[in-house]
């Protein structure tokens, strides 16, 4: 071997050290313990009688006999930068694991740098499709440590467009796990009934998506002139299209095939690995943090908490689809009750002076500016705000040091805690029912790698 060819093989050699994963990599079964294969394979999820049994390990199968193949990152049905080492029999599934870090956007690192007015900015990024609960879940944290009171128009307003959010995203999953399932109708039928809600943000916020609506005290902006209207035709045509949806989906032969029975996860093992939303309910435990710790005005309405029997994929679909109207029917009680009064708080600490103001007074002038330089102190201390995002919980520590910038941010994002039930899911599953499951665990990888 010359020269020449000893550099291309050191070069081949260091590269595939320098991209393997290491230890959150599947590991061959001659490398990876008992113990270690067995929480792979979803024996062990250290919960009440829930414990590794030997003989649910098949430890005497050797790596020659099965397949390690790679999932994505760049696949379209992994649903983002997702991706999957699955270690198959055939076309069936012994083992599989989620592999993250693809995205790196450091955004709890990157808030330590932003002024809390500057935070919506941030956060609304995180989970893309509903970034009003990242919104909610952020100024009510800092709500909490200002100790400010929120007008009630804008808590009517942030639950209407919370609702409206759901929808829009319930809407994305319907289409996109239609099309994982080959159903191509439902993916043109679920953005088109979301183009009307996103048209209503844009007039509304100004943009369709990343809204930085939500605000600490209230919202940016109070509600358009014929916003009634716009919202009664976004309820009453959304509201419509679920039964043809219904229609579509639920007793066709090949969907009912491909999700009933498919990927069942117990109560148990869903508490046992934390995961919440969608996914959580399916299997019958009525978990809904609008429900079980009330927030904003959601004790003020009436909506049903929908829950699962099975666990499986039907199940999730079934909860998805229903959530929609459950969500519909709050938007019709927001705009019944909606009533008069500020969109934000006069708090002078968070809020700045009217913009007439500013042309008028060398104090609003001053004070508009240092809001928007220095930002506002908020308290030291410490919170944790949690919303009901449409994948599940969605939660916001929050520390601050007395300062204009969080000393600290973590965000509890229920995509990332979800993604732990995979290997469950998956485990004796053909390699076809992967693409379902990732899609009924419906994860978002721009809160998982934050």
């Amino acid at each position: 071997m010359n020269d020449s060819n000893v550099r291309v093989t050191d070069r081949l050699e260091r590269l595939t050290v320098e991209t393997s994963e290491g230890a959150q990599g599947l590991m061959s079964r001659s490398e990876t313990s008992v113990d270690e294969l067995g929480r792979e394979l979803g024996a062990v999820l250290r919960a009440n009688d829930l414990t590794l049994d030997p003989k649910d390990v098949d430890v005497e199968r050797r790596d020659d006999e099965t397949m390690v193949i790679n999932m994505g990152p760049a696949h379209p049905s992994t649903h983002g930068v997702l991706r999957l080492m699955l270690e198959l029999d055939g076309e069936f599934v012994l083992r599989s694991k989620p592999i993250i870090g693809y995205l790196h956007t450091g955004m709890e690192k990157t808030a330590e740098v932003l002024t809390y007015a500057q935070g919506g900015t941030n956060v609304t990024r995180m989970d893309y499709l509903s970034p009003i609960a990242n919104e909610l879940g952020y100024s009510m944290a800092i709500e909490k440590l200002l100790g400010l009171d929120v007008p009630p128009r804008a808590t009517w307003i942030r639950m209407m467009m919370a609702e409206l959010n759901r929808v829009a995203s319930h809407l994305v999953w319907l289409a996109t796990n239609g099309m994982d399932l080959g159903a191509t109708s439902m993916m043109i039928y679920g953005f088109r009934e979301r183009e009307l809600i996103l048209a209503f943000f844009e007039k509304t916020a100004g943009l369709r998506m990343n809204l930085n609506y939500v605000r600490p005290g209230g919202v940016a902006a109070d509600l358009p002139d014929g916003w009634e209207d716009d919202v009664t035709v976004i309820c009453d045509t959304v509201h419509e299209r679920t039964f043809e949806y219904d229609e579509l989906l639920t007793g066709q032969p090949i969907f009912r095939n491909r999700m009933v029975g498919v990927a069942p996860i117990t109560a148990e093992e869903a508490l046992a690995l934390g995961v919440t939303g969608p996914i959580l309910r399916s299997t019958g435990v009525p978990w809904d943090l609008r429900r079980a710790t009330p927030y904003l005005f959601y004790d003020r309405v009436d909506f049903d908490v929908i829950v699962g029997t099975y666990g499986d994929n039907f199940d999730r679909y079934s909860i998805r689809l229903n959530e929609i109207r459950e969500s519909i029917r709050i938007v019709r009680q927001c705009v019944t009750n909606m009533p008069r009064g500020d969109y934000r708080s006069q708090d002078p600490k968070v809020t700045p002076p009217p913009r007439a103001r500013i042309d008028e007074s060398m104090e609003a002038l001053i004070h508009h500016f240092k809001l928007f330089t220095e930002g506002f102190h908020v308290p030291a201390g410490e919170v944790y705000s949690a919303v009901e995002s449409p994948r599940g919980e969605l939660g916001c520590y929050l520390v601050s040091d007395g300062g204009a910038t969080p000393y600290r941010l973590h965000v509890r994002a229920p995509s990332f805690v979800n993604l732990q039930a995979v290997p469950l899911l998956m485990r004796g599953g053909s390699f076809s029912d992967a693409i379902t499951v990732i899609s009924s665990v419906d994860p978002i990888m721009g809160e998982v790698d934050r």
